[in-house]
């Protein structure tokens, strides 16, 4: 039988295929799209796989994120029509027609093109991504090394996928990509945020396989780009996981979560990890996280600020990338091995970065110091004080400790924790973490978030009942939580709590001020109304106070008669609760 759906046809300096069958070992047949070289030789390929439908273009499914690379980085987009632009993928223009790379993008089953029930980051997806990756490995037009990219979605997949080892896979670069679904995305400290739930109309039953003609029109094909077929939505919701129900009754580290979540240490081939300071709701845990644990021996790790897009499509970004790739998929000698194992762009108020190569993350030379909470100065001193508490209402913005002004220039860089010695009149508390920044004249320093312009430097999360840890997993400055059981706390009693609080990296000028903030909601900057920005609408237009659209406003995971009580936190005495920061000593 005809397969009307693909076709091939040579175009602006490549050869496209659209719509190419990949067959499953079910008898399943996802779609991808396939841009090769005009050269006819065998080229290495770089490939993403995922739900957001391959036809969809850049500029019309996420305008707002387009308008802001066009106005503030337009060198991003130079060398290019920019027609075959797809959100959080790589431009085939620059990577196949310039720089001689096959790009395949793949609809994941039940998304786009590809048919089938659609089950975001489930074992029947990470097995489909395997085998398109053994698919694009056989092929005539393929060298036999397959490299993986992309954003976001197209990053956390990576992690799973390289788990499973296919043969072909060679080289993984997760930019901005989560590596434990649970901790880094779903459920912060055991708290679930409702960004997923927003993102799951918003970017993925949008567009659900069987559309068709209800939704949007690929420019380049004429053809929808959720069909071909137009299936009607009760048929549609048959093969659509209810991920909002699924995410809100499972509370715990179970076995949903577990298939969802890669075992890093499995993964063996080169890895270069991009994360962002800025990510500090989601993603940047899980590039640091995937850099430490997973098992590969070449491995690297950069940081860099700006939008949760900009660096990967900017030049530099893309340069980077490039000599990676080359290296490992090309066998190119172009000095890649013999790069520093980290890229630090090291962060400055201002959003001044200045560039630094280190050897290992967290960095050897690390001073970890600790600064004691002073309940009854509301401070973070070098030493406890004598024996104090104090209390704030559950759905509050709690307590504010601030250290002294810094003597001189002091950078802080790297991962973050605290312990707090607590209690609560319920049976639970939410402990929301923020650290901050503030300037001499007693304004608090506010950074470009990935998807926020207006964030403090990290934020941390525990639900108490959440507090056992993994002595085998835990370290001294990331606490390891196995959030596998409920422990529920006793009214009025004093429990200590360990609290990973996620990486960042600061310089503080002399005469700044760290500070932590213990709270029972998230974190609100509480700058004017003017200047706070909504999410963009398919992100509900939710005010972004600081948090970005990574919030935890789930009535019915934080009942008021549990959450909303009396939390108290206890300092000096046999109760040192401390921040443990990692201060880089001046060169």
């Amino acid at each position: 039988m005809q397969d009307t759906q693909h076709r091939i046809e040579e175009r602006d300096g490549m050869i496209i295929e659209w719509d190419v069958p990949i067959t499953m070992d079910d008898g399943l047949v996802l779609r991808a799209d396939v841009y090769r070289p005009v050269q006819e030789n065998r080229h290495p390929v770089l490939m993403t796989h995922g739900p957001y439908a391959k036809g969809l273009s850049f500029q019309e499914g996420f305008a707002f994120a387009w308008m802001q690379l066009e106005r503030d980085h337009p060198e991003a987009l130079e060398g290019s029509s920019n027609k075959y632009q797809a959100w959080e993928t790589p431009d085939p223009e620059i990577w196949t027609r310039d720089w001689g790379y096959v790009c395949v993008r793949v609809d994941s089953r039940g998304a786009g093109r590809s048919p089938g029930v659609l089950d975001c980051f489930s074992a029947r997806e990470t097995r489909d991504y395997a085998q398109c990756v053994e698919w694009a490995g056989e092929q005539g037009w393929s060298n036999g090394k397959v490299g993986l990219t992309g954003i976001s979605y197209y990053a956390m997949n990576q992690w799973q996928v390289a788990a499973l080892k296919p043969k072909h896979l060679a080289a993984i670069c997760p930019f901005e990509g989560a590596a434990d679904l649970y901790r880094d995305g779903v459920r912060h400290g055991g708290i679930l945020t409702s960004f997923w739930i927003r993102w799951y109309p918003a970017q993925v039953s949008s567009v659900q396989n069987g559309l068709g003609t209800r939704g949007r029109i690929n420019h380049n094909t004429g053809e929808p780009i959720a069909g071909p077929q137009t299936d009607s939505p009760a048929s549609m919701a048959s093969r659509l996981a209810d991920l909002p129900r699924e995410q809100r009754e499972h509370t715990l580290l179970d076995e949903y979560f577990k298939e969802r979540t890669p075992t890093l240490e499995d993964i063996e081939v080169p890895v270069l990890s991009r994360g962002n300071w800025g990510g500090i709701g989601l993603h940047l845990r899980g590039n640091t996280e995937g850099f430490m644990r997973c098992g590969s021996r070449q491995k690297w790790l950069e940081m860099h600020g700006d939008t949760h897009w900009t660096e990967y499509y900017t030049p530099a970004g893309r340069n980077l990338m490039r000599r990676f790739y080359d290296h490992f998929l090309k066998g190119e000698d172009n000095g890649w091995d013999r790069e520093p194992a980290v890229l630090l762009n090291v962060r400055h108020p201002g959003e001044k970065f200045v560039a630094r190569v280190e050897s290992e993350w967290p960095l050897a030379r690390t001073q970890w110091t600790r600064l004691f909470l002073d309940v009854a100065q509301n401070t973070l001193a070098p030493a406890p004080g004598a024996e104090a508490s104090q209390s704030f209402r559950g759905f509050s913005q709690g307590i504010t400790f601030v250290g002294a002004p810094v003597r001189q220039s002091t950078e802080i860089t790297g991962p973050v924790m605290a312990r707090l010695f607590m209690s609560s009149s319920t049976r639970d508390a939410d402990l929301f973490l923020s650290l901050r920044a503030y300037a001499p004249n007693g304004r608090e320093a506010l950074f470009h978030g990935a998807s926020e312009p207006n964030v403090p430097l990290a934020f941390g999360w525990l639900r108490a009942s959440h507090r056992k840890l993994d002595a085998n997993k835990s370290l001294p400055y990331r606490p390891w939580h196995p959030h596998d059981e409920v422990q529920p706390l006793e009214p009025g009693e004093i429990y200590e709590l360990d609290i990973e609080i996620w990486p960042t990296s600061i310089v503080l000028p002399a005469g700044w001020r760290i500070a932590l903030t213990v709270a029972g909601e998230d974190y609100d900057h509480q700058l004017p109304g003017p200047l706070v920005p909504k999410a963009p609408p398919q992100y509900g237009a939710i005010r972004q106070t600081g948090c970005a659209i990574h919030v935890h406003d789930e009535a019915a995971d934080r009942p008021a008669d549990v959450f909303d009580g009396t939390t108290t936190v206890f300092s000096g005495g046999g109760h040192g609760s401390f921040l443990l920061l990692p201060v880089i000593p001046a060169a």
